[in-house]
């Protein structure tokens, strides 16, 4: 059994189609959850017993682009080598020879344009699989969300007396955002909630803050959470519009987790992105860093074999081991608020518990292949790294879905930074010329 769910694009409708009839035809009994959050559908996967999820969503892209996602058994991502044969398998557009797609930022492969050709259907020996549409699954989903929850002050709901803005990004938590904080006690403002299959992501949602900041202030609201298109991240702001990142967010919850005696091997895990005031707030609360390159997949494995319980990215892709097995923006929200709640602090203090140092960060637009192997790059990027020794980081990343290298300086100077960075980036462009 498969279950099917996808966020609110357009080419999603099509796209579901093609996935449940394909998977039907093919023997499989699928259970087609329709919009829903892509933690759901892993979530769901597990707790339905089902074989495998299917999720039809480009996370953050623009409406244009769409992917498709994978979790086996109970939820989790496939391993790289089993979604590099897949795509191996995958046929080039007009003819059967395979393809390297193009990736989303989580691995997934992102399908632009409509399908020039169809593999012919075959009747398997076993018959066609069954699909039911299994929407009442997301009440199942609503109910897992709150019961992971603390019980609020004098027995409240965890979020009683707070007024929240909550930006959906008119994606796959339209619905069920706004529901869950309402269910733990919240007063909500719902913005980004209306999506009509290319708006998703459109000036609002996670990458576009400033949508919710005004809101926040607009409403006299005490917080703002901001989802992507998919909802498997969340950032937030304060009742004055100042952002908070997964760094702060991650602050927050390990030290409330720390306190409370759950935060296994007191310890979180986070990727090489993560900034040098995240390290030294873990460091002053006795709490211990792993760091991992780049990719919620490498902070999920990290944690499953050091049995860590808290780990995420700067994106605000933050994993809760146990509660779910991937990014999930609306548990996070939900816990991010709770914390504060039950700590008593307003979320300006708690975005003040880590200082953010300035961090410098440059998309250079070009052939990343040749720029990254140029010795003159790789000389410029050691003597930039010896010249700031441990007070800075230099961090050179080729993007995984756009010919990008993306040029990261981090210091306690501000000016420092940005020069770095500029001698690094005229370097780069150098090196793709």
């Amino acid at each position: 059994m498969a279950v099917v769910g996808r966020d609110s694009r357009a080419s999603g409708d099509f796209l579901e189609a093609a996935v449940v009839a394909g998977l039907a035809s093919s023997g499989v009994d699928v259970l087609r959850l329709g919009i829903i959050p892509t933690p759901a559908v892993a979530y769901l996967t597990g707790a339905l017993s089902a074989d495998f999820g299917v999720v039809l969503s480009a996370s953050h892209n623009p409406a244009a682009d769409n992917g498709i996602k994978f979790f086996g058994r109970a939820g989790v991502k496939l391993p790289d080598e089993t979604e590099d044969d897949i795509e191996a398998r995958l046929p080039s557009p007009g003819g059967t020879t395979p393809r390297t797609p193009r990736c989303a930022p989580d691995g997934s492969a992102i399908v632009s344009g409509a399908p020039t050709a169809a593999m012919a259907p075959h009747v398997p020996a076993h018959g066609f699989g069954r699909v039911t549409d299994a929407y009442s699954a997301h009440e199942t989903y609503l109910d897992h969300l709150l019961a992971t929850l603390p019980a609020g002050p004098a027995g409240q709901p965890p979020l009683h007396g707070l007024r929240v803005v909550v930006d959906c990004a008119h994606g796959a938590a339209y619905s069920i955002g706004p529901r869950a904080l309402r269910r733990a006690g919240a007063e909500v403002i719902a913005i980004g909630a209306a999506p009509d299959g290319e708006n998703i992501n459109a000036g609002v949602g996670s990458t576009h803050l400033g949508t919710l900041a005004a809101a926040v202030t607009e409403h006299g609201a005490d917080a703002g959470l901001a989802f992507d298109g998919d909802a498997d991240r969340c950032l937030a702001v304060d009742g004055d519009g100042q952002p908070l990142d997964g760094d702060q967010i991650l602050v927050v919850l390990a030290s409330q987790l720390k306190r409370s005696n759950q935060l296994a091997g007191d310890t979180v895990v986070v990727t090489v992105m993560s900034n040098l005031g995240f390290h030294d707030a873990m460091r002053e609360s006795g709490i211990s860093v792993v760091e991992t390159p780049v990719g919620d997949k490498h902070v999920y494995a990290a944690m499953r074999d050091g049995g860590y319980t808290l780990g995420g990215e700067q994106s605000g892709h933050i994993i809760q081991m146990g509660h779910a097995t991937t990014g999930d923006g609306v548990l996070t929200g939900l816990h991010l608020l709770a914390a504060v709640n039950s700590i008593g602090i307003p979320v300006s203090a708690a975005g003040k518990m880590m200082t953010r140092y300035p961090q410098v960060l440059i998309n250079v637009r070009g052939d990343k292949d040749r720029a990254m192997a140029s010795p003159e790059l790789a000389a410029a990027v050691s003597s930039a790294r010896s010249m700031l020794g441990e007070a800075g980081r230099v961090l050179l990343r080729p993007s995984g879905t756009e010919p990008v290298i993306r040029v990261m300086v981090e210091t306690r100077q501000p000016e420092l930074a940005e020069q770095v960075a500029g001698e690094l980036v005229a370097v780069v462009r150098a090196a793709m010329s």
